[in-house]
C-alpha cells in the first residue's frame, strides 16, 4: 500500500494547474528562465535546499530526511520544441514553441513528489535530489548537471536515480524493462569535394553529386551487412545538399544522417566503417570525401535490479495491470542516459493519450497535435515519492 496515493490525490488540482500554466509559456534549449521562476515558486515554502545552474537554467532541490540514510534522485526535464501547437487545448501555447514531448508534465509530476516527500520529512529515511533538467531535446542537459555536480548535490553520491516520460499510450499505463530501453542519438556528415563546372560539360568536372547518391544508398546496405539484426541500427539520411542553380555542377555535395544503436560497438564500429565507405566511393568517382560522424547522447540502459524495482512498485500501487513489460527498446534518444551510465536506476514510460481517443493511432510526442491527459499526474507523483521512499528505506 502506498504511502502517497491519497495525499497525491490531494494536490491533483494544484499540479494540474502549475503543468496548464508551464503549457503556456514554452522554453526551448539550456536557457528557460520563465520555466526556471516557475518552478522556484512552486517549490518555496518546502523547505529544500534549491540552487541554480550556471551552465544553463536548471534547479536542483535537496531534501534531507530526519532519519540518516542515503541519497536517491529524481528527474525531471523542463524544455520545450520548437514547434506551433495545434493542439486546441485552451491553454495551448502560442509563442511558437510546444510542450510537445510532454515535459511540461514531468515537471508538475517532480514538483508533487517534491510536495508529498517534503511533508512527510521528519519520517524519510535519507535525502532525495530532485533534478529539473533544461536541454533535453539535443543540447544535453543532463550532462551539464551531472558537470555542476547533480550527482553529489546531497554530500555523497546518489546510490540510485530514476524518471518517468510520458508518451502517447494506453492511459495511466506504466511500461519498461531492464536493460537497453532507448538508443544512442548520433549524426554522421558527409561531405564530398569534386570540381564544379557546367551542367553541360560533366566531362570537364568532377561531379560529387553521382558520388554523394551512392554513398546515400551504400549506407543503407552498410546497415543489414555490417550489423547484427541483434543488435540494431537504424540509419536515417535526412538531409541532402548540393548546387545552387539547375545548369551548375556544384564543387561539392553533402548529406547528414540520424543514427541510432543499442550498443557502443556499434557505435565504434560505425565510426570506422562510414568513414572507409564514404572515402572510398568518393575515390572512385575522382572526388575527396569528409566524413564526420557525432555522438550526443548514450544508449538509456535500466539497471535490471532496479527496472524490476520500478514495475514492482507500479504493481503494488496501483495493480498488475498497470505495468507493461516492453518486449523491444525504443530507437529514440533521452539524455537521462547520461544520469544511468554513472548510478544505477530506472527509467519508465507513462502512457497518457485521452481515454475518448485511441492512443494507437493518436498523435504521437513531438506532433503539433498531440493532446497528454495531465489527469495521470497525481498516479507519477505518487509514483515518484514511493520509489524514492523505498529505495532509501533499503539502505
Amino acid at each position: 500500500m502506498s504511502l502517497f496515493t491519497a495525499e497525491a490525490a490531494g494536490i491533483a488540482a494544484e499540479i494540474v494547474a502549475l503543468r496548464r500554466e508551464l503549457h503556456q509559456i514554452p522554453e526551448t534549449g539550456l536557457e528557460c528562465p520563465r520555466t526556471q521562476a516557475r518552478i522556484l515558486a512552486a517549490l518555496d515554502g518546502l523547505g529544500l535546499e534549491v540552487t541554480t545552474g550556471e551552465a544553463c537554467s536548471s534547479v536542483v532541490a535537496v531534501l534531507r530526511g530526519g532519519r540518516p540514510g542515503p541519497a536517491v534522485l529524481l528527474r525531471g526535464d523542463l524544455d520545450a520544441l520548437p514547434v506551433v501547437e495545434e493542439s486546441g487545448e485552451p491553454f495551448a501555447a502560442t509563442n511558437g514553441n510546444m510542450h510537445a514531448c510532454g515535459h511540461d508534465l514531468h515537471v508538475a509530476g517532480l514538483v508533487g513528489a517534491a510536495r508529498l516527500l517534503a511533508a512527510r520529512r521528519d519520517d524519510l529515511p535519507g535525502t532525495v535530489v530532485f533534478m529539473f533538467q533544461p536541454g533535453e531535446e539535443g543540447q544535453g542537459g543532463a550532462q551539464l548537471m551531472i558537470e555542476e555536480g547533480v550527482l553529489d548535490a546531497a554530500g555523497d553520491r546518489v546510490v540510485a536515480a530514476y524518471g518517468v516520460h510520458v508518451a502517447t499510450g494506453p492511459d495511466g499505463v506504466f511500461q519498461g524493462k531492464p536493460g537497453p530501453l532507448m538508443a544512442s542519438a548520433n549524426e554522421l556528415h558527409v561531405t564530398v569535394h569534386g570540381r564544379g563546372g557546367h551542367g553541360s560539360q560533366p566531362q570537364t568536372s568532377l561531379d560529387p553529386v553521382p558520388a554523394l547518391l551512392e554513398i546515400g544508398t551504400a549506407l543503407q546496405a552498410m546497415v543489414t551487412r555490417r550489423f547484427s539484426v541483434f543488435d540494431p541500427v537504424v540509419l536515417t539520411v535526412t538531409v541532402l545538399q548540393a548546387g545552387t542553380a539547375v545548369n551548375v555542377i556544384p564543387p561539392k555535395a553533402s548529406l547528414s544522417a540520424t543514427v541510432r544503436t543499442l550498443s557502443q560497438d556499434a557505435i565504434d564500429t560505425l565510426v570506422s566503417e562510414t568513414r572507409r565507405l564514404g572515402e572510398g566511393i568518393a575515390a572512385a568517382h575522382g572526388c575527396t570525401a569528409d566524413v564526420r560522424f557525432e555522438s550526443h547522447y548514450p544508449v538509456t540502459v535500466n539497471d535490471d535490479a532496479e527496472a524490476a524495482f520500478v514495475a514492482d512498485t507500479v504493481a503494488d500501487l496501483f495493480g498488475a495491470d498497470r505495468y507493461l513489460a516492453m518486449t523491444d527498446p525504443l530507437m529514440g534518444s533521452e539524455d537521462f542516459s547520461f544520469v544511468l551510465a554513472e548510478v544505477p536506476g530506472a527509467f519508465v514510460f507513462l502512457g497518457c493519450t485521452p481515454r475518448d481517443r485511441d492512443w494507437q493511432t493518436a498523435p504521437w510526442n513531438h506532433s503539433p497535435l498531440v493532446v497528454f491527459d495531465d489527469g495521470v499526474l497525481p498516479d507519477q507523483a505518487a509514483l515518484l515519492a514511493e520509489l524514492a521512499w523505498r529505495r532509501l528505506e533499503r539502505g
